[in-house]
């Protein structure tokens, strides 16, 4: 099992695949201009709607593509599964998370990310190019990770007490407790689920093992780490992993596709 998830710029192989996932929440092309001004030499760019999403369907606001579709999107970038991959968004950021949690569920055991993201690489002399590299074709025969990825059927079962599992909820504490909501038409949080904001793993523009989340669950339990719609999670779910947790899922869909079919708690879970 891969438990080295986050490397440092100056640990790097530099014959590795690199991808560019710079993204902002609130400006959806931002991450494109800031790949065409100038990427790391060789990097490909995915975009967190256009690849890492399949906005057609409806379970979440980021809802996961479909095997097939990811398929596609590797083989068209000439991925191979051994590869050496390293993955960077602008630092402490929930994009290149994202991006290393699709290739862990489909089988690739040697992705990485960047921490400290575009400028740390930058920094350690990678070089900057505003050329859009091609990459020939592979034909993939992928081993994906199903157990890791569970569906609103699998959330019910664990609150009905089916299975001994902790939910964690990876949002802002105030959006937690359902005093705020700026996205969903319900504040709160699914049942039973405790929270620990992603945010708390930040330090500059690295992501971190901090001695809190190690706090709130321990290696021997059952986790399933969710967010708003999957891509704030994926910073706690590659944390864990970083620590050494083995027993980690992840519920991609997220509130946002909850909340439209479920019922919500507003109580605190310690």
């Amino acid at each position: 099992m891969q438990t080295t998830i986050f490397v440092s710029a100056n640990k790097m192989e530099r014959n590795g695949r690199i991808i560019d996932v710079r993204y902002d929440l609130t400006n959806e092309q931002l991450g494109k201009q800031l790949y065409k001004e100038g990427h790391i030499e060789g990097a490909i760019y995915w975009d967190l709607n256009d690849d890492l999403s399949d906005m057609t369907r409806d379970e979440g606001r980021h809802p996961l593509p479909s095997k097939e579709q990811l398929q596609q999107l590797f083989e068209q970038n000439g991925l191979r599964v051994n590869d050496a991959i390293y993955i960077y968004d602008q630092g402490a950021s929930p994009f290149a998370t994202r991006a290393w949690w699709i290739l862990h569920y489909a089988g690739f055991n040697h992705a990485y990310v960047v921490n400290g993201g575009f400028e740390a690489m930058k920094g350690a002399g990678f070089a900057i190019s505003q050329e859009v590299p091609k990459f020939a074709p592979t034909m993939l025969n992928l081993q994906w990770n199903d157990e890791i990825l569970l569906k609103r059927s699998d959330m019910k079962r664990i609150i009905d007490g089916e299975s001994k599992t902790t939910l964690l909820d990876a949002r802002a504490n105030a959006r937690y407790r359902g005093e705020i909501e700026p996205l969903d038409a319900i504040a709160g949080h699914i049942p039973t689920a405790k929270n620990y904001d992603w945010e708390q793993l930040r330090e500059g523009k690295n992501l971190v093992v901090t001695s809190s989340l190690l706090a709130k669950v321990k290696k021997d339990e059952d986790i399933v780490v969710y967010c708003g719609s999957g891509v704030t999670a994926t910073p706690v779910y590659s944390i864990l992993k970083q620590a050494g947790y083995e027993k980690v899922k992840i519920y991609m869909a997220g509130y946002s596709d909850w909340v439209k079919h479920e019922t919500v708690e507003q109580s605190e879970n310690l």
